[in-house]
């Protein structure tokens, strides 16, 4: 999905330069450009009015979801929506988009750095998953086991928008993203500092369950197929494996990212006490 929202009077899926067709839904531009993040369906719009970081510009909501919403947050709303019709919602969005009858534009989060990260918690790196759906995924199981931030490179990732914001449920507004041009220097860098980088890979040296972990810690998840680049294998410390006894080897990037943290977390945590 683009990180524009479309003017409601233009086509529906008006292409770049005025052609008409219809949209890809991945983002068509880098991340560190995005200037408005898109937040679409109950929790995500919720979360985000919760969140004193985030600046809403613009709330739209049927009269139903607005009257759910007041009812949810129970105090009267930093910014008052505009009460509208499902399908003008619709018109913003893409196909098949499940809004709920909510639909907000909003100023992005503040962004972390290599220097502001705190090392208390874990980090998570993606390298290069492009599924905006499966990244989303993985933010709302990052929310959940409280990690500091994602880092994810400003090309061959989606944006923190749209459909991502949607598929994270509302955890976006949890888990900063780390946005940088390359992420072997920026593995590097979290060296320097002293992290402890554990990459995951279904050929890695060790189980996961067995690595000794020790924040701060960083941990690196490559795409499903490709796995992590060479470079970004290079500047792990460790390269972690999870050993899965049933007749299925393989998992979904998001699932594996979700049992890969459980092993993290209890691991830095355990390390901590000793």
């Amino acid at each position: 999905m683009s990180d524009r929202p479309f003017p409601p009077r233009k086509p529906r899926f008006q292409r770049p330069h005025g052609k008409p067709g219809r949209r890809d839904p991945q983002a068509r531009r880098p991340n560190f450009e995005i200037d408005t993040t898109i937040l679409y369906g109950f929790h995500p719009v919720v979360e985000a009015l919760r969140n004193g970081k985030r600046t809403i510009r613009r709330l739209l909501a049927t009269e139903n979801s607005a009257r759910r919403l007041s009812e949810e947050l129970g105090a009267p709303l930093a910014i008052e929506p505009e009460i509208v019709r499902p399908d003008e919602i619709n018109r913003l969005l893409e196909p098949d988009a499940v809004h709920q009858g909510l639909y907000a534009e909003a100023d992005p989060l503040p962004s972390p750095s290599v220097d502001t990260l705190s090392g208390k918690r874990v980090v998570l790196a993606l390298d290069q998953i492009t599924d905006p759906h499966n990244v989303g995924a993985i933010v709302r199981t990052a929310a959940a086991f409280d990690v500091e931030a994602i880092i994810t490179t400003a090309r061959h990732s989606p944006a923190a928008t749209g459909v991502l914001a949607k598929s994270a449920s509302g955890g976006l507004e949890h888990v900063p993203f780390m946005i940088v041009r390359n992420l072997g220097d920026t593995l590097t860098a979290l060296g320097e500092r002293g992290f402890q980088r554990i990459g995951l890979d279904s050929s890695g040296d060790a189980n996961l369950d067995e690595v000794e972990i020790s924040l701060p810690v960083v941990l690196v998840l490559g795409s499903e197929g490709k796995g992590l680049r060479q470079r970004t294998r290079e500047c792990c410390d460790v390269m972690g494996r999870l050993d899965m006894p049933g007749a299925i080897k393989s998992l979904n990037v998001s699932n594996a990212a979700a049992i890969c943290l459980y092993a993290v977390v209890k691991g830095a945590s355990r390390g901590a006490r000793k």
